[in-house]
């Protein structure tokens, strides 16, 4: 593509060089150029771009866009000065992969938990109502029914628009994506025309990124501000952009106050668009009056409860008929790694989840108890014995409140490993140990190796418990000293069985 013909509707605030010259790819990973590349020199968390703008060239790149000009500028090559080069990366790949979420319906989800069954169960409808539909997912990627391996919540700006590229070409004319608050920081869906936006819930994580509550909040809410009045649709048309928003959140109008997109509510407590409440639950599903209408679904929890509304709100504003979602709804099952249930010949059962922040594993541990109550003349009477632990290099302020949560949560506690990353497994266990009193420590059981912390918890299990492996959900390795090994909790649990 010729770069005059990227450039165009991009804010630069000076070019030294030539722009009729032919871009063969855009890269912002210096490892990656080669003749004929175009640089992006993006400032990132721990590696400024800038600093490889000589080595860029010298593989072959023939143009580079930064935010500051290098002090000996190569008359063989452009200079593209501009203000934010994140946004520019994102403008610019949207452009090179041609506008590809103007040919397509594109729905985002953001909020803390519940973007990847939400995304993901969207998905499914759609498929099941006969529509190609693409998937950006923590879990993995979907080009219609192609898997594609995913390494982030939202992939990065040149990786997303060519996903949305495949999708189009394969003929998709729906997508739904999770977007993470990383990525509207970052400007990774820059350019990017969404026709609804979804919001589930907002509580405390990424504090080390965004380093306060209130600007993680803000960058949820800018996704929201930033949608148009109209976008485009798989079929060229524009129609009106929508957005559901979780009224039970006390931030969930606060994300739609300034939007331009027409505003749908829903809610397991209120008067709103959309409302639902349980009227039966097992672990084998729930039956619900949703608007009055009562459907079983195969899932379980008021989090779920919420999902379940935030999916069939978007249904409804993208058109499709109610009766035709409620029955889909009614078949559709846990994705991978969110409450999946194992059961033991022995009686007990198995619940593995993603559950990662202090509200997750509030609302997972309140669904199981719940479901145990309803049990209590069992004989013997179920216990929940909780397997939990915190990743390394993230937010040391929610180890503390996961370990008092989960402890007052249930009947025995087993506090072990996550993801360590760089950080001492013991030093992430005594982080959450802090959060517990004396009498409360000495019930507790540490233990390092998450293998054998899984292994002691079905030990422990006898007939009607309930085991609650919660962290990991559907990641199968586990990161320590900077090495991915395989681990995979199901297989863990199954091993046992």
């Amino acid at each position: 593509m010729i770069l005059k013909e990227l450039l165009q509707n991009i804010d630069v605030l000076s070019i030294k060089g030539g722009t009729d010259i032919d871009i063969t790819d855009i890269q912002f990973d210096s490892r990656l150029v080669h003749n004929g590349s175009l640089f992006v020199a993006t400032v990132g968390t721990a590696v400024d771009g800038h600093t490889f703008i000589s080595q860029c060239i010298n593989a072959g790149a023939v143009a580079v866009v930064c935010e500051t000009l290098p002090a000996d500028c190569d008359k063989n090559v452009t200079y593209i000065q501009v203000s934010n080069s994140h946004l520019t990366l994102g403008l610019l790949a949207s452009r090179f992969y041609g506008n590809p979420s103007k040919h397509l319906t594109l729905v985002g989800v953001t909020g803390t938990n519940g973007k990847t069954t939400i995304a993901t169960l969207l998905w499914e409808l759609t498929r099941a109502l006969g529509h190609k539909s693409g998937l950006l997912s923590t879990v993995c990627n979907y080009v219609n029914e192609i898997p594609v391996p995913s390494t982030h919540t939202t992939p990065d700006a040149l990786a997303l628009n060519s996903l949305l590229r495949r999708m189009v070409d394969e003929g998709c004319e729906y997508c739904f994506m999770e977007v993470s608050s990383h990525s509207v920081v970052q400007e990774r869906i820059a350019g990017l025309d969404f026709n609804g936006a979804l919001f589930t819930n907002l509580t405390r994580d990424h504090i080390d990124f965004h380093k306060t509550f209130e600007n993680y909040r803000d960058a949820k809410k800018h996704f929201f501000d930033s949608l148009g009045a109209k976008a485009c649709t798989q079929s060229g048309a524009e129609l009106p952009t929508f957005a559901v928003t979780n009224k039970d959140d006390r931030n969930g109008l606060v994300m739609t106050q300034n939007t331009l997109a027409h505003v749908y509510t829903y809610s397991t407590r209120s008067l709103t668009d959309y409302r639902a409440q349980i009227l039966e639950e097992g672990f084998e599903g729930m039956l619900l009056s949703l608007n009055g209408q009562e459907v079983f679904v195969p899932l379980v929890g008021r989090f779920n409860v919420s999902n379940l509304l935030a999916i069939y709100g978007a249904a409804l504003a993208l058109g499709f008929d109610k009766d035709e979602v409620l029955r889909i709804l009614s078949t559709l099952r846990p994705v991978n790694g969110r409450f999946e249930t194992i059961r033991s010949h022995k009686g007990w059962t198995a619940v593995i989840d993603y559950a990662h922040t202090p509200d997750a594993v509030e609302n997972v541990i309140n669904t199981i108890n719940a479901i145990l109550r309803s049990g209590a003349h069992k004989e013997p009477a179920p216990r929940l014995i909780t397997v939990v632990g915190c990743g390394g290099n993230r937010d040391k302020g929610k180890r503390p409140m996961m370990a008092q949560i989960a402890k007052r949560g249930s009947d025995q506690l087993i506090l072990t490993s996550d993801n360590p990353r760089d950080e001492e497994p013991q030093d992430i266990l005594n982080d959450m140990l802090a959060g517990l009193n004396d009498e409360e420590r000495l019930t507790t059981l540490v233990i390092e190796d998450r293998r054998q912390a899984i292994r002691t918890a079905c030990t422990l299990a006898q007939k009607n418990d309930v085991i609650l492996i919660a962290g990991k959900g559907h990641e199968d390795y586990q990161i320590i000293k900077g090495v991915k090994h395989h681990f995979d909790d199901h297989e863990e649990v199954r091993a046992m069985i």
